[in-house]
């Protein structure tokens, strides 16, 4: 259904909805986006995933937020082992509060359903690389 949709142009070609992610082509080869969690899919997406999830604990007003979110993008599109994803503290403050989250930006890495590193403030792509250990 979805290639129809493309062809009707009802769905612009570069984008494509798989598994309720958005999923970009980029230079002939498919990119997974940064997810959106919830307290209704942190289990699923996060404690029960297969690969590492880099987890981006931010909020819309928070301006070192706003400035982090393209650097999470960017390795989203250059890393293809680790799940990518942003959790809305304004949104979902319960698991903010139950991992300890005081400041925004916070980014917790988990690695099968425990967590295996994090950083606070804004980082740079190298140092978050140095975090995911790509």
């Amino acid at each position: 259904m979805h290639k129809e949709l493309v062809r009707k142009k009802e769905i612009p070609s570069r984008y494509t909805y798989m598994h309720k992610k958005y999923v970009q082509h980029k230079e002939g080869r498919m990119i997974m986006a940064p997810i959106e969690i919830t307290e209704q899919n942190f289990e699923q997406e996060v404690l029960k995933s297969d690969i590492p999830v880099l987890v981006d604990f931010w909020a819309a007003w928070c301006g070192p937020c706003r400035m982090q979110g393209p650097i999470v993008d960017e390795l989203a599109e250059e890393i293809s082992s680790v799940k990518f994803a942003k959790l809305d503290v304004d949104t979902n403050g319960r698991l903010a509060q139950q991992y300890g989250v005081m400041n925004i930006p916070t980014l917790l890495v988990f690695k099968d359903g425990k967590v295996a590193g994090s950083a606070v403030g804004l980082q740079s792509k190298e140092s978050l690389r140095e975090l995911l250990g790509v």
